[in-house]
């Protein structure tokens, strides 16, 4: 039965946990562990046995299901299916909330797989598949998968790669900064960070040895004017901070860019959410001001999804070489596959067609987000870019208390206080001063959405009406 099916993680692995998990259910289908009509568990229960969020296995059905390997059936839940002779080797899904009962996930950092064309995906990954074996994979990444990505960067962020930077394909983000820490970084070296902060670049630099030092944020991102003395590197989300989503303006960047050159060290440009603008034109990338002292980051996991396994990076030729180095060192290298369908769907205009079709998917989910929150009472943040918007709480309790409720009544939303760096890292730090929750509206079907939000709200005004009024927390 499916609890005795041999599906384990590794969690040090430069795949992803949901391509793990996809993989793992395909090969026990071909190997004949599990047949035609076998009934999958449910995303919730299969999460809790492998100790990963709800969003990993969704995200490994939804590409199960594209592919054809499996189908939802309305009130008895989701099956394994034969796969159609046409079908690639890789492969998709999508889960029926029904058919698991309530229960829905509004963390943030997940993507829109509503948005995609599954006819386009299909055809990705049948065109993908079509392509002989590599022998040797690409140190770089494959040279069509650069010259998309630089496409793409061209038109859709402005930002040239020209002949003073050298695009390299990644494994995603987390991977990227780890790549960054051991190729450019010697353990003991201090690397400053926001805080709160990204929780898994602190962990990859972390690994690696390197001291990450928090620097507050404000309403315009990383205050510039804290970062420490002596650090090697500045990490940072100029787009949307995350997790509070604060927006750089562009004196902030200027001034970081400076402080980059006048002291020797280098910025790592994370462009978490940066694809997706509603309100206000896209700010120049710290990369296209300062080619020489930025390496930017960007990945695919939230803007198609993280199922595909590859990210970007652009930088100068010195530090690609340096990773090239290091890959060549430990015989890593991100894998061919993810690129190849991203290959695919830039070539027939599916992948521009898909982010015009994001950017319409996503603008009705934020207004029914902002309207059902401010209309009980909540002040909402970060609702101007990206897919996740913040409401702070005045204290650890309100937030521990907001979080519950949503919990008790079938809502998962995210708390910031553990988006603290030194909270999670280091037990002499001082406790976490920001305190909220974070709202991702990207990731839930449209009907789960409008299911669920009205309860998180519910649960903030509840909050409200315990004589704790709500405003703006420390460093928002």
């Amino acid at each position: 039965m499916l609890d005795e099916l041999p599906l384990a993680l590794d969690r040090d692995a430069s795949e992803p946990l949901s391509v793990q998990v996809a993989d793992g259910l395909r090969a026990a289908a071909t190997s004949g562990l599990l047949r035609t009509s076998d009934r999958l568990p449910s995303s919730r229960a299969l999460a809790q046995r492998l100790g990963v969020s709800r969003t990993v296995i969704a995200a490994a059905y939804d590409q199960l299901h594209a592919e054809g390997w499996i189908a939802g059936k309305r009130g008895s839940g989701t099956y394994l299916t034969t796969a159609p002779a046409a079908a690639p080797a890789h492969h998709r899904v999508t889960i029926d909330a029904a058919a698991e009962g309530p229960g829905y996930d509004l963390g943030p950092g997940a993507p829109c797989v509503e948005a995609i064309d599954p006819t386009a995906w299909r055809r990705a990954w049948r065109a993908a598949s079509d392509q002989p074996p590599v022998v040797r994979k690409d140190r770089a990444g494959e040279p069509g998968y650069r010259a998309a990505v630089a496409e793409h960067l061209l038109r859709h962020r402005g930002l040239s790669a020209g002949s003073d930077t050298v695009v390299l394909a990644t494994a995603g983000t987390s991977s990227a900064v780890g790549e960054l820490a051991a190729a450019l970084l010697r353990p003991g070296d201090a690397v400053a960070m926001e805080d709160p902060g990204y929780q898994r670049a602190a962990g990859a630099f972390l690994a690696a040895g390197i001291r990450v030092l928090p620097v507050p944020v404000d309403a315009e991102g990383l205050r510039v004017d804290d970062l420490p003395p002596d650090i090697k590197a500045v990490y940072c989300t100029p787009a949307h901070q995350f997790p509070l989503g604060a927006r750089m303006p562009a004196a902030r960047r200027v001034r970081l860019v400076e402080y980059a050159r006048h002291t020797g060290s280098f910025v790592i440009e994370d462009d978490y959410d940066g694809e997706l603008r509603y309100d206000t034109a896209p700010l120049p990338l710290l990369a296209a001001m300062a080619p020489d002292v930025v390496v930017h980051l960007g990945t695919t996991s939230k803007i198609l999804s993280p199922v595909l396994g590859v990210g970007w990076l652009v930088a100068a030729p010195w530090v690609a070489a340096a990773v090239l180095a290091h890959r060549d060192r430990t015989g890593t290298s991100p894998s061919p596959a993810g690129q190849r369908v991203l290959v695919e769907l830039a070539a027939h205009g599916d992948l521009a067609r898909h982010l015009r079709r994001l950017r319409r998917a996503l603008p009705p989910r934020r207004e029914l987000v902002v309207t059902e929150l401010r209309r009980r009472g909540s002040t909402v943040l970060g609702d101007d870019a990206g897919s996740h918007v913040v409401v702070p709480l005045p204290t650890a309790e309100a937030e521990r208390r907001a979080v519950a409720a949503a919990e008790a009544r079938g809502v998962v939303v995210d708390g910031l206080a553990r988006h603290h760096l030194f909270s999670q890292h280091d037990t002499r730090s001082a406790p976490p001063t920001t305190f909220g929750i974070a709202i991702g509206y990207a990731a839930p079907s449209s009907r789960d959405l409008h299911a669920a939000v009205p309860i998180v709200a519910d649960c903030l005004a509840e909050t409200l009406a315990c004589g704790m009024p709500i405003e703006p927390a420390a460093g928002v």
